[in-house]
């Protein structure tokens, strides 16, 4: 039987370049070599690096000793992929950039598609989707650009309406809390929104709640099925980009201190946010569970697979190792063909409510 050619998309132009290095390097590590033919292919070097020329960056040390392959072999018949494996994060990668490109190259893909992936990507659109679809998130302002950041500033204008304090205020297209700030003093705002517009013209401030946060997974195309929710602890008490990736520095409890009911009704709303952005393949939703309430604050399509990541943690508890997870990424992708899946609403599994959602004949589901 031959084996699966698999090409490794990782590192990219986005901010969050680092991060997926790291999780390309996991996954290379992890692939099954008697199963698949696996190689990283950076696709910050599309269009300015001619075939079978040097690449800037060296690979990264893992089992694939080879260098990294320029991304023409993705165009190539003799080297094109069975399927891509998508490690990157944030821009290009996780918006519905890559995908489209795969799309027109015919080459399947794990993850979400363009439409799924764009929307999540944009936590605007996301939340407008959560306010369409009842599901409870954090209420939000948003600003287009320094021209309403300043009216908002002064309280005049069309952005007038000011939350409360405390806010966070973030990049609407950015992750891994890249940008981000909680903002506790009316002085600290001007320089929260100066933060996330060096990221993103478009900006989110967010009402800030207090409360347990955590993150529930959820693998699947059609037939869903729901991974441990993990309780998320950093010891600084904002989980950041170093309580994110700096081990040690976030306690992650599995399973969440919650009650069942609480449990339960979390992972139907994970569900529920996953259907309604379209994703499909895996997802990660963040929540912030308060007074017996769980509100989603976004869903990322491709989670971090580093040696801190949650992703990975949830599979674990539910008896998936890291391998066992990328086979199951990879099923998904050839499933679907690299098509846009078109996802129906669905229904709990009254058996088991907490583990999965089946189709049902009615509208789109709820997120």
């Amino acid at each position: 039987m031959s084996k699966i050619r698999v090409a490794v998309l990782m590192g990219g132009r986005s901010a969050e370049r680092e991060v997926s290095l790291s999780t390309g390097r996991q996954a290379l590590e992890a692939l099954d070599r008697q199963k698949y033919d696996a190689f990283a292919v950076d696709p910050a070097h599309l269009g300015t690096a001619a075939a079978g020329s040097s690449l800037p960056e060296g690979p990264p040390a893992d089992a694939f000793s080879g260098a990294m392959v320029p991304v023409q072999a993705l165009l190539d018949p003799e080297t094109r992929p069975d399927v891509a494996l998508i490690c990157l994060h944030g821009q290009y990668g996780e918006d519905g950039a890559i995908q489209g490109m795969l799309e027109l190259l015919g080459i399947p893909y794990t993850g979400s598609g363009v439409l799924g992936s764009a929307l999540a990507m944009n936590k605007t659109r996301a939340k407008e989707i959560f306010r369409f679809h009842g599901i409870p998130t954090p209420k939000w302002v948003v600003l287009l650009g320094e021209a309403e950041a300043a009216d908002y500033l002064k309280g005049v204008g069309p952005a007038a309406a000011r939350l409360p304090l405390p806010v966070v205020v973030k990049p609407a297209n950015q992750g891994s809390t890249i940008g981000t700030t909680i903002v506790q003093d009316e002085g600290e705002l001007a320089t929260a929104l100066e933060t996330a517009l060096a990221y993103d013209e478009e900006v989110l401030i967010e009402e800030f709640v207090a409360g347990m946060e955590i993150t529930a997974a959820v693998l699947g195309n059609r037939e869903l099925q729901s991974l441990p929710l993990i309780e998320i602890v950093p010891s600084g008490g904002f989980y950041d980009y170093e309580a994110k990736y700096t081990p040690g520095a976030t306690e992650e409890i599995v399973p969440a201190r919650l009650s069942d009911e609480i449990t339960r009704q979390a992972l139907a709303l994970g569900r529920r946010a996953h259907r309604a952005l379209g994703c499909r393949g895996v997802s990660r939703v963040d929540m912030i569970v308060l007074a017996g309430e769980a509100q989603v604050l976004e869903v990322n399509t491709i989670p971090g697979m580093t040696p801190t990541s949650l992703l990975p943690r949830a599979a674990a508890a539910a008896g998936i190792e890291f391998p066992a997870l990328l086979d199951r990424m990879i099923e998904l992708a050839l499933e679907t063909s690299g098509g846009n899946a078109r996802e129906a609403g669905a229904t709990e599994d009254e058996t088991d409510g907490t583990t999965t959602a089946r189709e049902s004949c009615g509208a789109g589901g709820g997120r």
